[in-house]
């Protein structure tokens, strides 16, 4: 028996604002019959690219401790480190800076959301292949 993943979702205190957060540092777009409005409890975005869904849906329990599962993300265009300048600039907090930690050019950082949620931003694809 298998399964597909349908959607990944995060828990959070507003729905609305996280999914109006991560939209922009995704490329993610609201579902077209369903658009995401203040005060829903539940906001679905969506890669038009993929077809990958998040849900954010709201929950009265607080983040407690570090995430056990999280993001792994690889800039579209650019490097790992402009795609970090951006995420800063967008509200992200770099948790955990580990650029180098293999080697010059090698390894991540480590951020989160405006919730806390964690979240990992790798070199891109170019930057993988430059040096390999």
């Amino acid at each position: 028996m298998t399964a597909f993943i349908s959607h990944t979702t995060v828990d959070c205190a507003n729905a609305h604002a996280l999914s109006e957060w991560w939209k922009p540092v995704l490329g993610y777009v609201d579902i077209e019959d369903d658009p995401n409005q203040e005060g829903d409890e539940e906001c679905m975005i969506l890669d038009p690219e993929t077809g990958h869904q998040l849900l954010f849906i709201e929950v009265p329990d607080p983040k407690a401790g570090k995430n056990r599962l999280h993001l792994d993300l690889r800039p579209r265009a650019g490097t790992r480190d402009e795609e970090l300048e951006t995420l800063l600039a967008h509200g992200a907090a770099v948790v955990t800076d580990l650029r180098g930690k293999h080697g010059p050019g090698s390894g991540w950082v480590v951020l989160s959301d405006p919730e806390g949620n964690e979240f990992c931003i790798l070199r891109s694809a170019a930057e993988l292949a430059a040096s390999s």
